[in-house]
């Protein structure tokens, strides 16, 4: 964006205030939907809980550690922004984020960052200590990917899925803690490890096809968006995909029949969950369709959130998990 359209960006307060709730990426949020993941596979013993008022607070504890990893992450994302402002003004779509285009002043998008990262950690003291180092565990890997691993070939994927695994632990923790002044639902949580496995292998795939649309889109000038596509090429990023997806398939198969072997996991011992294999199945084949004949890996959280068949699939995938759990309370 040249430089007289920067400086004609409107600055107003409402166009700043805009701006700044754009610039959180709420449409990205759907990530930290991983936090709810230890409540839905808790389903079955919600009637554990001893009354009304412990469930309610089951409930909340989720919803809250759901809403604090939102604020946390437009922290990121708005610091994010300040920080690469210039690379996203030489990228055809990230020009138009509201930092780069002028709209916010990267001092706003600072103190905003950071007003959102101080909010969200004081919010986790209401959860618990093990919340509240989850979301430090979180709030530091995402600074020191935007200053550190983005800029280390492999190790920037590989950052990118540890925050997914840090997302689906904080909601174990979330659902374990109690909210202050809040009855404790006695429920105790211990979640599968194969399911971390899971979330790491799945968010290390969308993370790898995510790098190889960036590169086919941006071609000769890829370096320029995202310094770290000139250590990447699509065949290296094939195999690389190509390793990974099988991965991700058959551990979330041995997860559905081998879970329960771990202690505490919330797996039925009559290997039922393996009902939902192709449903998983199905959603990987048709996210590389996407990727290798649509074009669309730049933007996975689009990708999940607009097309119809990946929607129905994980909305079936977790009507068949609930069934299971039902069926084998």
């Amino acid at each position: 964006m040249s430089n007289t359209a920067v400086e004609t960006a409107s600055r107003g307060p409402v166009a700043t205030l805009g701006g700044l709730i754009r610039s959180t990426r709420p449409r990205q949020w759907s990530k930290n939907g991983l936090l709810l993941v230890a409540l839905f596979f808790t389903v079955n013993r919600w009637w554990d809980v001893d009354d009304v008022s412990g469930m309610s607070g089951l409930v909340a504890r989720s919803l809250l550690g759901l809403a604090i990893f939102c604020i946390v992450s437009g922290a990121n994302y708005l610091i994010n922004d300040a920080l690469d402002v210039d690379k996203d003004r030489a990228h055809p779509r990230k020009r138009f984020r509201p930092v780069a285009a002028g709209i916010v002043p990267l001092p706003v998008a600072f103190a905003a960052g950071s007003l959102l990262g101080g909010l969200g950690l004081g919010l986790s003291f209401l959860i618990g200590y093990p919340f509240v180092l989850a979301v430090v565990a979180y709030l530091v890997l995402t600074q020191t990917y935007t200053l550190i691993w983005k800029k280390i070939v492999l190790l920037d994927v590989m950052a990118v899925s540890a925050g997914f695994v840090i997302r689906a632990v904080a909601g174990s923790l979330a659902i374990e803690g109690a909210l202050v002044g809040a009855p404790r639902a006695p429920l105790e949580v211990s979640i599968s490890p194969w399911l971390y496995i899971c979330t790491a292998l799945g968010a290390l795939f969308i993370a790898l096809a995510k790098r190889r649309a960036e590169i086919i889109e941006a071609g000769e000038g890829s370096p320029i968006q995202r310094a770290i596509l000139a250590q990447y090429s699509p065949q290296f990023l094939d195999l690389l995909i190509a390793i990974v997806t099988p991965a991700a398939l058959v551990a979330y198969s041995l997860y559905t029949f081998g879970g329960n072997l771990a202690e505490g996991a919330n797996v039925p011992d009559n290997n039922s969950m393996m009902v939902t294999i192709p449903f998983v199945a199905y959603g990987i084949f048709r996210y590389l369709y996407l990727v290798y004949l649509k074009n669309r890996g730049e933007t996975p959280e689009e990708v999940l959130l607009t097309d119809r068949p990946m929607l129905i699939t994980i909305v079936l995938w977790l009507a068949a998990a609930a069934g299971v759990l039902l069926a084998n309370s």
